[in-house]
């Protein structure tokens, strides 16, 4: 049993696939979540952040993205749409790399604080997950019948 361990096929890469888009959703259904419990903090809290860095009506904006983590991330638990749903997810959080990790260095804790190494983590997840769920073209057989 121990010599399985270290083949290179996997057995089950589609239970694991699933795992993994299951976690992301959930780990980034956490974000809107929260904001629709602290409604009050999103128009002016991520709103007025958004509207700081130029982006025209922070506070619509604002709820769209926590609507749109929030589609996206049921559409992956469910298995459905999930293309789109990790390309959603994966603009979401490269803009939130680069408007509010990217400044505070690489590490979320550590030799840091509020680092890009989490967001990483995400994008490679879904971008798997993007991969694993990529439509692929069937080979057609041309041969005479």
């Amino acid at each position: 049993m121990l010599n399985k361990w270290f083949e290179a096929t996997p057995g089950n890469a589609g239970q694991g696939l699933a795992i993994v888009r299951i976690g992301v959703a959930l780990i980034i259904l956490m974000h809107p979540l929260h904001g629709y419990f602290h409604y009050a903090d999103v128009a002016p809290g991520f709103g007025g952040y958004l509207s700081s860095l130029g982006y025209p009506m922070g506070g619509a904006l604002a709820w769209l993205v926590l609507l749109l983590q929030t589609l996206c991330s049921v559409a992956l638990i469910a298995g459905r749409a999930v293309v789109p749903a990790c390309l959603g997810h994966i603009v979401i959080v490269s803009f939130g790399i680069v408007h509010f990790h990217r400044p505070h260095g690489w590490y979320v804790t550590g030799p840091g604080e509020h680092g890009m190494e989490w967001g990483f983590i995400l994008l490679a997840c879904l971008f798997g997950v993007l991969w694993g769920h990529w439509p692929r073209r069937q080979a057609v057989d041309t041969r005479p019948a």
